[in-house]
């Protein structure tokens, strides 16, 4: 039977970063815009921190009742090591759904109905992600899910719901929405570049596996340069302040220099703490800056 640290250790807390930028990016945009909020951004972090533990509680489901996790270098799973029974997961899986679902409620009843079906969507991406009898996370398409939904959606959603509007801010928190987004894909790219061995023999295609070795390194650093491109269009878009989100790259750099060098298996472990870091740095400096200017 897991215990408590377990199951925390199953809602992967360091991925947690993946859930709190978009929020601040996004609360910063509405900030610059004088729209500032208080308790929707509170409520959109509610969202997007339950969101980011269910999708991790229903891969550690999903993977564990399809054999993926029987072979594991990344962190503890719960179905896969046997700590936890598949239904019990998928019931906390369910309840952090029902969280997110409940702010979410509140969020559209004082900004727009139209929000629900946007949640809803939300949360069909994250349990099909390697949920169901053909989830689109083993046919390469995992990236496509977290850069849409982690990044454009988070973003631009927790501006809308405090500016009401699209206006200037609209294609502010796009830009804001691409950075975010990239730096997450980066992320789970160096997971499954770690995992493109034992996802192959267990059948699941994640886009590393379609590309091989060599090319998702290259694609992980692509994305690094997406963010620090993102950022560049935030200062053009709003205010150069956006600019102190540039310490990201103290921790995206060297995390890239351990990608293109080869790093595998246990060696890049560290690159996934420094790129969920990055991503926390990019939105923060980010933030602090559309705050200051």
């Amino acid at each position: 039977m897991a215990t408590p640290g377990q199951w925390l250790q199953g809602a992967r807390p360091r991925t947690l970063p993946a859930a709190v930028a978009p929020v601040l990016a996004g609360t910063g945009v509405a900030t610059y815009d004088d729209e500032l909020v208080g308790w929707k951004a509170l409520l959109a972090l509610v969202v997007s921190l339950a969101l980011q533990v269910a999708v991790n509680y229903a891969n550690d489901y999903s993977d564990g009742i399809r054999g993926t996790d029987d072979e594991r270098v990344g962190p503890l799973r719960l179905v896969g090591s046997g700590l936890a029974t598949p239904g019990a997961v998928k019931r906390a899986a369910f309840l952090a759904f029902g969280v997110a679902g409940a702010a979410g409620l509140v969020l559209a009843a004082t900004t727009a109905w139209w929000l629900v079906a946007v949640g809803l969507l939300c949360v069909v991406a994250a349990w099909y992600y390697t949920g169901g009898s053909k989830p689109y996370g083993y046919l390469g398409l995992g990236e496509v899910m977290v850069f849409v939904f982690f990044g454009l959606v988070a973003v631009v959603g927790t501006t809308y719901v405090q500016t009401e509007e699209w206006g200037d801010s609209g294609w502010t928190a796009l830009v804001a929405g691409a950075g975010v987004g990239a730096l997450a894909c980066a992320i789970l790219v160096a997971n499954n570049l770690r995992d493109i061995p034992t996802d192959t023999v267990a059948g699941k295609i994640t886009l590393a596996v379609r590309l091989g070795d060599r090319r998702t390194r290259v694609f992980y650093a692509l994305l690094v340069a997406l963010a620090l491109a993102a950022l560049v269009g935030v200062a053009v878009l709003a205010t150069p302040w956006a600019l102190l989100g540039l310490p990201f790259l103290a921790l995206a750099v060297p995390a890239t220099r351990t990608v293109l060098a080869g790093a595998a298996g246990p060696g890049l472990i560290p690159v996934l703490q420094q790129t969920g870091l990055a991503e926390l740095v990019w939105a923060l400096g980010c933030a602090v800056g559309l705050v200051a200017g």
